[in-house]
């Protein structure tokens, strides 16, 4: 049997002789972005003031005990985002003190007496390595490193370092010197990871799967439930299990924390087991259990599936509800939810108010996906709104206000290359082809809808393309919003470099003859696709859009 080892263990030994960390190979390359660097940032300058040690979860390693050889199975994401902390605040730091000794964190100094050779704590896959010692092991290249141009960078783990090392060294810059030092203080000596080690890497492995499988252990809601129910009937006992029962095991899970969230009016600092009984349960304790079920659980979880389902119903206006529910799902994160549970719950029954702020909460949600703000400050922006709420301000919320400098944010992101902006390209050209329909219930329920090119990205030696553009109009052109159309289906793509005249017929066109969007039926429409119609038509998009989203 193979010896499996966990201890936690703290930062400044995690980078210390006891490891000499290697990611191999077939792992994925490092792939954290930007809001995942600044979330784990916040999360450690939050931790700095309290005087409890702070867990960065676990990794799980093939190692030798006694030996300091180290191959990652998993923890690769947060080792390579510390390293890049870690060197950053190394370089903005004065020579001497605590600037050599994060030196000694990120490379091993060596020590001939001991047989320590100098190299890097951590060695990320082959093609990364170099690239990841040059500029973030090797002192004072961090100013070098976020300069650095798209082409010099040869895989997606170079652009991730590099766009991470950008976001982190705004962030640590604005903390100031002795805030940075509390923080790399706080990092080395409170902060622990639980090292899970094995000598065999199938072994290692199984723990890994283990430790990330979803298995049906006790839920913190079957927990809050034995709390709630054991002094009730057996009615609502039956109230809570239907309401599990239409969200499914893990919706119903998710919910606690919506509820959380509603009620306390901030971002969770704790667990849920911790905080939920202190925020939200404890009131309903010592004979107020009936209560909990009847005026929050049920309700919120009826909400919820209205929600989710896209099921709201009215005499009026159901299909506008429903559209706003079909648009917000589209988001890459769930933050909106507390405040629109909490408007279903409370307004569900006036359908022009529910309207009105589901229209608002997603222009505010849209703008914020649109600028990529991580996690913490558009919680706090959503915790700003259900205070409003609370106290009795709906519509005209100041959390629902965008300032000068964010809609103009909000328009250069959408200016930019859009395309490659991958997480938010469809939700943009469908929000804005419904603005083009003119109808405000719009929403395209298409098995398959594909974003693509009218001026194609790599067109064919000898192609029309090529004459008609050239080189520098390609690049300023290619990815913007006015050269992209949504398409129903798959396209050949060698269908996509013929001329513009048989890309509109063969292309764009259905088998009916018909484009099933407005913003696809506009290009149809074109006689030729040149710079100058281009230049136009962004200038009519971004306008459709700004007025769309009153920006």
């Amino acid at each position: 049997m193979h010896k499996l080892e966990a201890h936690e263990v703290p930062l400044h030994r995690v980078f210390g002789s006891d490891y000499d960390f290697r990611i191999p190979d077939y792992q994925r390359p490092y792939a954290w972005e930007a809001e995942q660097a600044l979330q784990l940032l916040d999360d450690l300058v939050e931790a700095v003031d309290s005087d409890e040690p702070y867990f960065l979860g676990s990794m799980v390693l093939v190692k030798t005990d006694g030996k300091a050889d180290s191959e990652v199975i998993d923890g690769q994401q947060r080792l390579t985002t510390l390293t890049i902390l870690l060197a950053i605040v190394r370089d903005l730091a004065a020579p001497g003190g605590i600037r050599d000794s994060l030196g000694k964190m990120i490379v091993e100094q060596g020590d001939e007496l001991l047989g320590l050779k100098a190299k890097p704590r951590l060695a990320l896959r082959d093609r990364d390595q170099a690239f990841f010692r040059s500029y973030v092991q090797e002192p004072g290249r961090i100013e070098e490193l976020v300069a650095l141009g798209d082409g010099v960078l040869k895989t997606d783990a170079q652009k991730a370092i590099r766009d991470n090392a950008k976001a982190l060294r705004a962030a640590l810059a604005e903390l100031g010197e002795e805030a940075r030092l509390r923080l790399v203080k706080m990092i080395s000596a409170q902060t622990f990871l639980v090292v899970v080690s094995t000598p065999n890497l199938a072994s290692a492995h199984r723990i890994f799967s283990v430790m990330n499988a979803r298995g049906l252990d006790l839920s913190p809601a079957d927990i809050f439930k034995s709390k709630v129910i054991g002094e009730l009937d057996d009615e609502y006992a039956r109230k809570w299990d239907e309401a599990e029962e239409r969200l499914g095991r893990n919706d119903f899970a998710d919910l606690f924390l919506y509820i959380r969230m509603i009620f306390a009016k901030e971002r969770a600092k704790q667990d849920l087991m911790t905080e939920f009984p202190k925020q939200v349960l404890n009131q309903y304790l010592s004979g107020r259990q009936a209560e909990f079920v009847d005026d929050v659980l049920v309700p919120y979880a009826e909400a919820y599936e209205q929600i989710r389902d896209f099921g709201y119903e009215s005499t009026v206006k159901a299909e506008q509800i429903n559209s706003w529910f079909r648009r917000l799902a589209q988001i890459d994160n769930s933050d909106w939810l507390p405040p629109a549970l909490w408007a279903v719950r409370h307004h569900g029954d006036d359908p022009a108010w529910l309207d009105g702020f589901l229209g608002k909460l997603e222009r505010l949600a849209a703008s914020m996906f649109i600028r990529r703000i991580y996690t913490t400050p558009r919680v706090i922006r959503y915790s700003n709104l259900l205070r409003d709420l609370a106290a009795g301000r709906g519509l005209d919320s100041p959390a629902f206000d965008l300032d000068a400098d964010e809609r103009a944010e909000t328009v250069r992101q959408l200016d930019g290359a859009l395309y490659l902006v991958q997480k938010t390209r469809r939700y943009v050209l469908l929000r804005l082809d419904e603005m083009l329909a003119g109808d405000p219930g719009a929403v395209y329920r298409f098995p398959v809808i594909t974003v693509e090119h009218v001026l194609p990205q790599n067109p064919k030696e000898g192609s029309v393309w090529l004459s008609d553009f050239s080189a520098e109009e390609r690049v300023t052109w290619t990815h913007r919003l006015a050269n992209l159309v949504l398409l129903n289906r798959w396209k050949n793509a060698q269908v996509g470099n013929k001329d513009f005249a048989t890309k509109k017929v063969k292309y764009f066109l259905s088998s009916k003859g018909v484009a099933a969007f407005a913003l696809t039926s506009q290009v149809i429409a074109q006689p030729e696709w040149t710079p100058a119609v281009l230049e136009t038509r962004q200038k009519e998009l971004l306008r459709t859009l700004a007025e769309g989203w009153e920006l």
